[in-house]
C-alpha cells in the first residue's frame, strides 16, 4: 500500500492456452514488458516455443512436459497445481487467478482449435457473471472474440472493412445500437439462434455497439 491506496502490479494479463495459436509471430508481438503472463497447463509449451517465461504455470500440470516444467521453475516461474478430478478447465482456473491480481483486462492466446467442446467451453466463458466488468478476449493473428454486457457502449476496435458478428449468448439480445457499421441497428432486437448478426462490416471509425439488454458475443476478423 502507498498512502492508502492499493497499487496494482499489473493492468493486463496474457494467458496462453493449449489450443490453436495460429501464429507464433503475432502472439509473441504482443507481449508487453508488464503483462502478467500465465500459462494454463499445456500453454507452457507455446511459452517454451516462444522464449516467454509466465509468472505462473496453472492447471493439473497433465500436458506439460517435465524438462519445460523444470526449465520454468528454475526461471522463476511459480506453479498452482489443481488435481485432475477438478470442476474448472485449466484456462477458467488460470482466468480467475488473473482477475485475483487485479487486472483489468485479459488476453488469450491458444483458446481454440482442436476440440470443439474446449473451444465452445472457452467462447462462453466469457459471458460467465463471476467476471463482471473483466474484459476477457480470445485472440488469433486474424480474430478477436470478447463478450458486451448490457448498459454500456463498446467501442469496435478494427479498420474499415473489417468484418463485425454479433451473436446472442442470453437468449435475446434487445435495444441494441449501432455506429459505423454497414448494416445498422437501432435500438434493435437479435434473437438467440438467428444468424441476422453475422457479418456485418466496419464502413466508418470510430464504431461502436451498445445492447441495452442481454449479453452479445462480438467477433472481429479482419479484413
Amino acid at each position: 500500500k502507498d498512502g492508502g491506496f492499493f497499487i496494482v502490479k499489473y493492468k493486463r494479463a496474457v494467458i496462453f492456452a493449449n489450443g490453436d495459436l495460429r501464429d507464433e509471430t503475432f502472439a509473441k508481438d504482443n507481449v508487453a514488458n508488464n503483462d502478467l503472463i500465465i500459462a494454463a497447463d499445456g500453454g507452457t509449451e507455446y511459452c517454451r516455443l516462444l522464449d516467454i517465461v509466465p509468472d505462473y504455470i496453472i492447471g493439473d500440470l497433465d500436458s506439460i512436459e517435465q524438462n519445460n516444467l523444470g526449465y520454468f521453475q528454475s526461471k522463476g516461474s511459480k506453479v498452482i497445481q489443481h488435481p485432475e478430478d477438478k470442476d474448472y478447465t485449466d484456462l477458467e482456473l488460470s482466468v480467475l487467478h488473473a482477475q485475483s491480481c487485479g487486472v483489468n483486462e485479459i488476453i488469450v492466446f491458444g483458446s481454440l482449435g482442436y476440440r470443439w467442446d474446449q473451444s465452445v467451453a472457452n467462447i462462453l466463458l466469457l459471458a460467465s457473471s463471476s467476471l463482471g466488468d473483466l474484459d476477457v478476449r480470445l485472440v488469433q493473428a486474424d480474430q478477436m472474440i470478447r463478450v458486451l454486457r448490457p448498459g454500456k457502449k463498446y467501442q469496435i476496435n478494427g479498420n474499415i472493412g473489417d468484418i463485425v458478428s454479433l451473436i446472442p449468448l442470453s437468449g435475446d439480445v434487445s435495444g441494441i445500437s449501432t455506429n459505423g457499421l454497414h448494416y445498422p441497428l437501432n435500438n434493435e432486437v437479435l434473437r438467440l439462434g438467428s444468424t441476422r448478426g453475422i457479418s456485418n462490416i466496419i464502413d466508418q471509425l470510430p464504431a461502436s455497439v451498445e445492447p441495452h439488454e442481454g449479453v452479445l458475443l462480438c467477433i472481429i476478423q479482419t479484413s
